[in-house]
């Protein structure tokens, strides 16, 4: 299953999913409606093969919360995942068993280019 991880009320998913390809096959999931699960957190584990790559530190609660100043391991970064939303880098597609991570132009065009 083709699928987005996003946060509706974030002007980057918002303006990247008006973008996509009308015929793209994607099951939407707002992170903030409906948190991710353990298991959904493993399956982009195992996908991106590290829960710091799927980790956001753009987050004001990363800046708050003084993360910067602190060694994180993967079960802390898998801890505040599940924790909290704002702490998943998005948007977050997963697309014939592959993992698409965060806004950045390159990795839209990547998205993009699977979808069509």
């Amino acid at each position: 299953m083709n699928k987005i991880y996003y946060l509706a009320s974030c002007d980057s998913c918002r303006k990247i999913i008006k973008a996509l390809p009308q015929n793209h096959n994607l099951t939407f999931h707002d992170i903030k409606q409906n948190p991710i699960t353990t298991h959904e957190l493993e399956e982009m584990y195992q996908l991106s093969g590290s829960y710091e790559a799927l980790f956001s530190k753009k987050a004001q609660l990363y800046k708050s919360m003084d993360l910067k100043n602190k060694s994180l391991t993967e079960a802390d970064f898998k801890k505040h995942i599940l924790e909290h939303y704002t702490f998943l880098s998005r948007p977050v597609f997963i697309i014939n068993s592959k993992i698409y991570i965060g806004n950045s132009k390159q990795n839209i065009l990547k998205v993009m280019t699977a979808l069509s």
